[in-house]
């Protein structure tokens, strides 16, 4: 079983942090946070403030615990196999249901250039496999390939929306976010519910510390990528989504299915409007491509370690773990055509619930690791901000609701076979090799 080349510098995996986490929520969160105006710059606060907490708990247990693996990782070493074993499975569940809920909003983006593409709704399932298989096909033809894609994408929508949330603001006139909060609901109420919203955004600051056996000088290429990707991403989408809001009226705003590309074309044009819909489609693709890179990542650590099985651990000629990633894309490929059936909406709705159900269990677990790992010698202003990102943890976590909690338990339930046989087997080697036996 041959190792993979570290093949990832510092720029590529930045590209990555912020192409995971500026995917499809920017060009629809405006339309979510139309009803509470300036006010959801409250929320806003809220969640880049908590996801560059995370971010920092992040980086440090990546400078002192270079395993492979991310919040898997880092559970393992602070709670034991079981704790690990659950996190990755939950954090696996979470990259492959993401890509699904990534490649329908792909094929929304598309269908706004393409109306025939997603004319009915097999149209919209297959375009939603090719996207997501030609991804696949890009990770498999080698980890320095997707790199090179998730550079050259994430330019090329970073570049225009920061130009976009730049040229917007000197369009804003005086008036465009009175009221404050239109909403008329108490403001602590106010930043809940927008930060609520906001935490879809958020989602992905953590891509730098899972691929870490394929980048190079991890200790410290990965907590500085962690850091640079989420502060760029979490202010550049506040700020577009932000003069979104400023630039259309708010009953308007709150029925675009393309809140951006119509307050683009309603400042400058049609020709601008399409032009944020060519940015939507490929900030969509491209994200697609860095999540389906972190899934072929996210097993192997696991796999090595003998908590997955071991067919998950070997990787082609080019570097790529290559059963896990064909099992994640068959999964994502059977998620998307059994509901094809759904509107584009509901699919994609369906999906942000899943992948955000198996998300908030690693974020809250890496915190606590931090804590038990590092916390009791750590300076006052490290667990000040291990704090604050355990608070946030907790907030989103118990913010989720009912529902998503729900899809957790029983995802989390549907892996534990998988552990108590892989744990069966591991016992059964070492008896085996054991000199007493």
């Amino acid at each position: 079983m041959s190792t993979p080349p570290r093949v990832i510098g510092l720029w590529t995996l930045i590209a990555l942090v912020i192409g995971n986490m500026i995917g499809s929520g920017i060009f629809v969160l405006p339309a979510a946070m139309a009803p509470f105006g300036a006010a959801s710059l409250l929320g806003w606060g809220i969640s880049v403030g908590g996801a560059l907490a995370l971010a920092m708990v992040f980086a440090w247990l990546a400078r002192s615990i270079p395993n492979h693996g991310g919040p898997y990782a880092y559970a393992r070493r602070a709670f034991g196999d079981g704790v690990g074993f659950l996190v990755a499975w939950s954090y696996w569940v979470c990259t492959w249901s993401a890509n699904a809920a990534i490649a329908v909003a792909f094929t929304g983006s598309l269908g706004a250039l393409w109306p025939a593409a997603t004319a009915t709704p097999l149209r919209s399932g297959l375009c939603a496999l090719g996207a997501l298989w030609l991804c696949n096909g890009i990770t498999l033809s080698g980890v320095r390939e997707a790199g090179r894609v998730a550079v050259l994408t994430t330019l090329l929508k970073l570049v225009p929306l920061l130009v976009f949330g730049v040229l917007g603001l000197a369009a804003l006139h005086a008036g465009a976010y009175r009221p404050f909060n239109p909403s008329g609901m108490p403001l602590p109420q106010v930043a809940l519910s927008t930060a609520t919203l906001a935490l879809w955004a958020m989602l992905g600051l953590e891509t730098a510390t899972v691929p870490t056996g394929v980048v190079i000088d991890p200790q410290r290429t990965v907590p500085r990528a962690t850091v640079i990707g989420t502060l760029v991403a979490g202010l550049a989408t506040m700020l577009t989504c932000t003069v979104v809001i400023g630039l259309l009226p708010g009953g308007a705003l709150a029925t675009s299915a393309a809140p951006m590309a119509a307050a683009a074309t309603q400042v400058w044009g049609p020709q601008a409007g399409v032009a944020l819909a060519v940015v939507a489609a490929v900030s969509c693709f491209g994200t697609l491509n860095g999540w389906v890179l972190l899934v072929s990542q996210t097993t192997l650590a696991t796999a090595q370690d003998g908590l997955f099985p071991r067919a998950f651990a070997r990787i082609n000629r080019h570097g790529t773990p290559w059963i896990g990633l064909l099992v994640s894309g068959a999964l994502t490929s059977a998620l998307i055509a059994t509901n094809y059936t759904r509107s584009l909406v509901a699919l994609f709705t369906f999906m942000i619930l899943l992948s955000t159900a198996t998300t908030l269990l690693p974020y809250l677990v890496t915190t606590l690791a931090w804590w038990r790992l590092e916390g009791r010698g750590a300076h006052w202003l490290r667990r000040l901000v291990a704090m604050a990102a355990l608070a946030f943890s907790l907030w989103a976590l118990a913010g989720a609701g009912a529902e998503p909690l729900l899809w957790g338990l029983v995802l989390l339930a549907a892996g534990l076979p998988i552990y108590a046989w892989q744990r069966r087997r591991m016992v059964g080697t070492a008896r085996v090799q054991s000199p007493s036996h």
